[in-house]
């Protein structure tokens, strides 16, 4: 699959994001608002990020072309370094948890009384009372209903999601700032970025008995002759595509749901290679997509 690119809008040009966030939710969120134009500086404690420990590569990829300082926020010269830059920013990136935020000097309303037009997008794993509470990408999917086997989920979706979050606050913080002229201070948790992602399993449609959670045929992962394959013929247009090659009869939303059309289309999978579904796939207008 051949995926273009448009070369992204830059409407953060001009912007400075100061982060102090670790891990991946803030990193990431920063990489993006750099592809948008903000200019980005990002303070690590001593001891660096702890991504760097667990993937360089992934700690790389994330920290193209932004500023890096090191400061201890719990020394005097740490505090002086951070209000250096605080001075010059116009959003903050936190993701600590409110009880090290007071601890590091980074109460919001006396960041506000300070700089009035500094905006702070403080990440939490978990929003009220919760927000204190020790969490992980894994713990906050597993809250949402995300992980309904012994499997590892097969991304960080709530960090991904966070970070997507994170990313539309500073250009909400950014557009409020452009308009009124002063800073505003915006959570994001991690756990309601989940909650988001989750909906979909929420409302029934990724469930076992959901349309696309394994209900309809012509929506599946099944192997085929040399690998596996992933299906996606939901539309009326694209099943009746589908059945017509294996022979099945015109294809209403009746017979999709049925066992006997799963096992068909699952039989026909298994006689056909990668490639000989690949083509089949351009030539009859099929939406799907062959694996190793």
């Amino acid at each position: 699959m051949t995926r273009t690119t448009a070369k992204p809008l830059q409407p953060l040009k001009g912007v400075r994001i100061l982060s102090l966030a670790l891990n991946l939710p803030g990193p990431a969120a920063l990489m993006r608002c750099l592809q948008m134009g903000a200019k980005c500086l990002k303070l690590e404690p001593p001891n660096g990020d702890p991504m760097a420990h667990y993937s360089q590569a992934a700690y790389d990829h994330l920290h193209q072309g932004i500023q890096l300082l090191k400061a201890d926020l719990k020394t005097d010269t740490g505090q002086k370094i951070l209000h250096r830059e605080l001075a010059k920013a116009d959003v903050l990136i936190t993701s600590f948890r409110p009880s090290a935020n007071e601890k590091l000097g980074l109460n919001w309303k006396k960041l506000h009384r300070l700089y009035p037009a500094l905006s702070q997008i403080a990440i939490f794993g978990s929003p009220g009372a919760r927000a204190d509470e020790p969490g992980h990408d894994l713990t906050y999917q597993a809250d949402s209903g995300l992980v309904p086997g012994l499997t590892l989920p097969a991304t960080l979706y709530a960090d991904m999601g966070g970070s997507l979050m994170t990313t539309e606050a500073i250009l909400q913080a950014t557009l409020n700032q452009r308009l009124k002229g002063k800073g505003v201070f915006l959570e994001i948790a991690l756990s309601n970025a989940t909650d988001y992602l989750a909906l979909p399993r929420q409302w029934g449609l990724t469930l076992p008995d959901g349309w696309v959670g394994g209900a309809h045929a012509g929506y599946q992962v099944q192997p085929c002759k040399d690998g596996r394959v992933a299906i996606a013929a939901l539309e009326p247009h694209f099943a009746a595509a589908l059945c017509a090659e294996i022979g099945l009869p015109a294809s209403d939303i009746g017979t999709m749901l049925k066992p006997a059309t799963r096992q068909a289309i699952a039989d026909f999978l298994l006689t056909r290679t990668r490639a000989e579904l690949d083509q089949l796939a351009a030539e009859k207008d099929i939406p799907l997509h062959t694996m190793a």
